[in-house]
């Protein structure tokens, strides 16, 4: 945005600050409507610099990133957790106490 900016200052084609930010503003797509009317509302477009605005929207997406890998995380987290279930049956073996707090052992 800011190159096309300076291009058309080259030529002599300017726009004032509060022009550009609703042009930012408007640009923006469906999911980050909650931001930009946050933005609207809370703040007075006509005096609010370009640089503030830019630097509120890169928090924003920052944050937004940072909530997305987190919960991918969480999913990758979910899918490792197994849990297995045994079935048990009553054997009557000649398996003695050490044996069997061995094998016990071994699976915990």
């Amino acid at each position: 945005f800011t190159n096309i900016i300076n291009a058309l200052q080259a030529i002599d084609k300017t726009y004032s600050n509060s022009e550009m930010v609703r042009k930012i503003l408007r640009c923006f797509p469906r999911s980050w409507m909650k931001k930009v009317t946050a933005i609207e509302e809370a703040k007075n477009l006509n005096v609010l610099p370009l640089e503030d605005l830019l630097g509120s929207l890169m928090t924003h997406e920052l944050s937004m990133q940072k909530k997305d890998d987190d919960e991918e995380k969480e999913k990758k987290k979910k899918k490792k957790k197994k849990i297995i279930a045994l079935k048990s049956s009553l054997i009557e073996d000649s398996v003695d106490d050490e044996e069997l707090a061995l094998i016990t052992q071994k699976f915990k």
